[in-house]
């Protein structure tokens, strides 16, 4: 299967964004076709999955400082950021602790789960480590990019639209998951 359309599946785009994606598409081009193709949604969707983790992570906190946002929000961004900042475990382990803690509800959880799935162990209580499948930090940026979008309802998929344009040059970095292909 191709990164592209895997990528997709493990996003559980539409059906109709699927359809639009062909294989041997580059990322930049797949995602830039979901957003001509007004799929506002399944675009942020695939480029939060397309993205190198840090560089998600970085997103998302860029989204975050240009919005208005409470005291709570602004503590989740500070985490990610810290762990953007300097990636060492004990910086993602308190992004995915504050996560957890305010339970995956508002934008700053989101944002520090995003930094926090980035490694670690899912389930400390095993004695075999559980390490984050490779698409969960994808999966809370996208939950964080959504939530953000949501913050003007009635301008939600231009917001959406505005925070994957934002990114899009970032797909051609060289460890994306596709290899950077343009």
């Amino acid at each position: 299967m191709s990164v592209i359309l895997d990528a997709a599946r493990q996003m559980r785009m539409s059906a109709p964004a699927q359809a639009r994606l062909r294989p041997a598409m580059a990322s930049h081009t797949a995602v830039r076709t979901l957003l001509d193709d007004g799929l506002a949604a399944d675009a942020l969707s695939l480029l939060a999955r397309l993205l190198p983790r840090r560089y998600a992570v970085a997103w998302v906190c860029q989204c975050g400082n240009r919005q208005a946002l409470g005291e709570h929000d602004r503590a989740g961004l500070a985490l990610a950021e810290a762990w953007v900042r300097d990636p060492r475990e004990v910086h993602r382990a308190n992004a995915a602790s504050f996560a957890g803690a305010h339970r995956y509800r508002s934008i700053g959880a989101w944002s520090a789960a995003a930094a926090g799935w980035t490694g670690g162990n899912l389930n400390p209580r095993c004695d075999q480590p559980t390490p984050p499948p490779e698409h969960l930090t994808a999966l809370a940026a996208m939950a964080a990019a959504t939530y953000m979008a949501a913050l003007v309802p009635a301008q939600v998929d231009a917001r959406r639209t505005a925070f994957v344009r934002d990114a899009l040059g970032l797909l051609s970095v060289p460890n994306s998951i596709d290899g950077g292909v343009q």
